[in-house]
C-alpha cells in the first residue's frame, strides 16, 4: 500500500470511529435531580395554591362588601319603611296565632257529627265521611277516651263507682280493643268488653219490646202510608233523609235521631212516638239511640259498614218486604217478613239490598234501637250520663 494510501486509510477509519462513536455512543442516565428539573410538579400545585387563595380571598372580600352594604342599606333605610315591615312581621304572627287558636280542639263533636257524618265527599263503611278533624266517626278522635273518661269520672263522683268495672276497662283499653278486633266486628266509636257477641239474636231476648212492636204492626204501617203519601208531591218531603248509596235510593224518616226526638216528624207519627215509650229496653237518651222508618226503594244496595257500638241490639219490625230483600250481617244472610222483627248486633260488618223489579215497590221497615240484654241498668245509666246528646 502506498504512503499516500495509507493516509487515507486512516483518515477514513478516523472518520468511521468518530461516526460510529456518534451514532452509537449510549445515551447519558439522567439523574432525578434533572427529571425533577424538567417535570417540577410542585410549581404547579404551589401556583394552584396560590389560585385557590386568591380566590378565595375575592370571595371573602364579596361577602364582606355584601353585609358592610346590607348593613349600610339598613342604616340608609327611613323610620316608614322599617315601620311598615315591622307591622307586616307582627300581623304574620297574630294571623299564625289566630288560625291555630280558632282551630276545633274539642274532642267530642256535635250529634251529627259522632255517629253520622255531613253530607260529604264519597263513600266509606256505606256513609258519606266528612273531614271535620273533630268528627269521632270519621277521624277516630285520639282524644275521644280522655273525653269520655271524664264524663265517667263526674258520673262516678256523682253516683258510685260500682258496677264501672267494665266500663272504665273500656274506656281505658278503647282503642286496643277497638284495633284489635276480627274484621267481622268493628264498632267504630265505643267498645264494651266482655259483652256475648253474635250477629244475630233469638226473638225472646227482647221478649216484651218485640211482642209489642209486633202487636202494633198495623199502627206503625198506617202513619208510615199517611207520610210516604207526601212523596207524591215532591222528590224529598220535608222530614225525611236521603242516605248516601252506591245504587237506589234509601230514605229515613227519624223519630228519634242520636239520642234527639225530632219534634215536628213525631207529631206526624203521634202513637208510634208513644209506643216508643212503652218498650223497656228503648235506647231513647243517649248518641246511639235511634227510632226512624227506612225504606230501600227497588235497585238500592246499602255498602257493607260497622255500627258505632255494641252495647246495643238493632231491631227491624218488617212494615212491607217484597221479594229479593236480604240482610246480611256477619256474611250470614237473613230476610224480613212482615210484621216480625229481626234483631242484629250492627257492630258487625252488614248490608242490605232490594232486588225486587220496581212493580214490587219499596223494602220498608220500622227500626228502633234496643239495649244489649247483657248490660247491666246501672251500666245503662252511667252511659246514658256517659254519651249524652250534646256532651
Amino acid at each position: 500500500m502506498s504512503r499516500e494510501n495509507r493516509q487515507n486509510h486512516v483518515v477514513l477509519f478516523t472518520n468511521s470511529s468518530i461516526l460510529t462513536r456518534m451514532v452509537w455512543a449510549p445515551p447519558r442516565t439522567s439523574s432525578p435531580r434533572s427529571i425533577a428539573s424538567a417535570y417540577k410538579p410542585y410549581r404547579v400545585w404551589t401556583k394552584m395554591s396560590v389560585e385557590w387563595l386568591t380566590d378565595w380571598s375575592c370571595l371573602l372580600n364579596g361577602l364582606r362588601d355584601l353585609i358592610a352594604g346590607t348593613i349600610q342599606a339598613v342604616r340608609d333605610c327611613n323610620t316608614l319603611a322599617l315601620t311598615t315591615i315591622i307591622c307586616l312581621l307582627l300581623l304574620f304572627v297574630w294571623y299564625c296565632y289566630r288560625v291555630g287558636k280558632d282551630q276545633p280542639r274539642s274532642p267530642f263533636a256535635t250529634v251529627n257529627l259522632l255517629i253520622q257524618s255531613s253530607e260529604a265527599k264519597g263513600l266509606q263503611n256505606g256513609f258519606a265521611y266528612c273531614n271535620s278533624r273533630d268528627c269521632v266517626r270519621c277521624t277516630h278522635n285520639s282524644g275521644l277516651n280522655s273525653r269520655l273518661y271524664h264524663n265517667l269520672q263526674e258520673y262516678a263522683k256523682r253516683y258510685s263507682w260500682s258496677g264501672m268495672g267494665r266500663i272504665h276497662k273500656g274506656i281505658r283499653e278503647q282503642s286496643r280493643y277497638i284495633n284489635d278486633r276480627p274484621s267481622i266486628q268493628k264498632p267504630e266509636v265505643f267498645f264494651l268488653p266482655d259483652l256475648p257477641t253474635m250477629p244475630y239474636f233469638p226473638r225472646d231476648i227482647q221478649k216484651h219490646d218485640v211482642e209489642l212492636l209486633e202487636q202494633n204492626f198495623a199502627i206503625i204501617l198506617s202513619e208510615f202510608e199517611a207520610i210516604y203519601k207526601a212523596f207524591s208531591n215532591c222528590s224529598l218531603p220535608q222530614g225525611w233523609k236521603l242516605n248516601s248509596t252506591p245504587t237506589g235510593d234509601w230514605l229515613t224518616f227519624y223519630l228519634v235521631n242520636q239520642g234527639n226526638a225530632i219534634d215536628k216528624n213525631c207529631k206526624k207519627c203521634p202513637r208510634t212516638y208513644r209506643l216508643l215509650g212503652n218498650l223497656r229496653t228503648f235506647i231513647g237518651n243517649n248518641l246511639f239511640g235511634n227510632a226512624c222508618m227506612s225504606v230501600l226503594t227497588p235497585g238500592t244496595v246499602i255498602t257493607e259498614h260497622y255500627g258505632p257500638t255494641n252495647i246495643r241490639i238493632r231491631c227491624h219490625l218488617g212494615l212491607k218486604i217484597p221479594g229479593n230483600c236480604e240482610l246480611v250481617v256477619g256474611g250470614e244472610p237473613q230476610c224480613w217478613a212482615e210484621g216480625h222483627c229481626l234483631l242484629f248486633d250492627d257492630s258487625f260488618l252488614h248490608t242490605a239490598y232490594h232486588e225486587g223489579s220496581a212493580d214490587e215497590g219499596p223494602r220498608v221497615i220500622f227500626m228502633v234501637d234496643l239495649w244489649h240484654p247483657n248490660v247491666a241498668a246501672a251500666e245503662r245509666q252511667a252511659l246514658d250520663s256517659i254519651f249524652a246528646p250534646g256532651r
